[in-house]
């Protein structure tokens, strides 16, 4: 069932169009992939679905119905400008953003404290925000965007700025509260996160709908029909007419590494038969799926 239904949205500014009859769902307990180039319009579709912005036609549903001033209450959003008020302590600030969405001042507390543990920085209560690095305040600001427990979570580019070890805290986090039941909409264009943690992703370019579905529906509707075939043998595998034909071979000390372009009418079955009936050992036979990344610069660089 979807918790965001947008329903043929435009937003203009002035003669520019920013998003043109974009429609897309996004079901409840879902990580969906927002993606496209700088200024393509993910950003105002984000403020729309926030009400932060109106739009000049269409609507956004929210649990079925029209979204609220009530139903942002229920939605984390952490934009990809930062910003936290530098000459307050940590504690003080993440305090305020959590009573500004419902919370209570003890339950504010109580969950700042286990989070702050969670992420190691429960000596950064009396900290002024301006003390911290960037990645610090980094930690902080996503905290304080998750803490009331929001039904939609909206992360933008939410790696910025994080090391490694950081940013996969960030995605084991993500993963979690996905588990817990929250739907979280990702924005970023770190196209390995995007296979790694989405379920279903809509790029947009230009303002315009280019593409949406399931991350691995995709990446297979995009697929060329090659395989990657690992064998041992000491003469080269050679073509077969009407089943594959070879496009690459590498021989190390014997050990070859091929890919094999099928022909159209060819199953993976037919062609692993007949590659077995030949005198060698093969050791590995896999599908080639494009990258997230070869995929998304293959469409955008298709509209241009």
């Amino acid at each position: 069932m979807a918790l965001i239904t947008c329903k043929d949205i435009c937003k203009r500014f002035g003669e520019k169009v920013a998003l043109d009859h974009i429609s897309l769902d996004i079901d409840q307990g879902q990580i969906f992939g927002l993606l496209g180039p700088n200024g393509a319009g993910k950003t105002t579709l984000i403020r729309i679905i926030n009400r932060i912005t109106i739009p000049n036609s269409g609507q956004v549903l929210f649990d079925g119905r029209p979204v609220t001033q009530e139903d942002v209450q229920r939605i984390g959003y952490l934009p990809e400008e930062r910003g936290l008020y530098r000459k307050m302590e940590v504690g003080d600030q993440a305090m305020y953003l959590a009573q500004l969405k419902g919370m209570s001042r003890s339950d504010a507390q109580a969950a700042l404290k286990e989070w702050f543990v969670r992420f190691g920085i429960q000596d950064w209560w009396k900290k002024k925000v301006e003390e911290l690095s960037k990645g610090m305040a980094q930690k902080v600001q996503f905290i304080t965007t998750v803490v009331h427990r929001p039904s939609l979570m909206i992360l933008d580019e939410p790696f910025s700025g994080f090391d490694p070890v950081n940013a996969e805290l960030i995605r084991g986090e993500i993963l979690r509260l996905k588990k817990e039941g929250a739907t979280i909409i990702l924005s970023t264009h770190n196209m390995e996160s995007v296979e790694e943690l989405c379920d279903n992703i809509a790029l947009i370019n230009k303002s315009h709908l280019v593409i949406t579905g399931g991350v691995d529906e995709i990446r297979h509707r995009y697929g060329n029909n090659n395989i990657e075939l690992v064998y041992t043998g000491e003469q080269a595998l050679a073509g077969v007419e009407g089943l594959y034909e070879v496009i690459s071979d590498e021989n190390n000390a014997g050990r070859h590494t091929a890919v094999l372009s099928l022909a159209e009418t060819a199953s993976s079955r037919e062609v692993l038969s007949a590659i077995l009936s030949k005198e060698l050992s093969v050791n590995s036979f896999r599908e080639l799926i494009p990258r997230m990344n070869d995929i998304f610069i293959k469409l955008v660089t298709e509209e241009a």
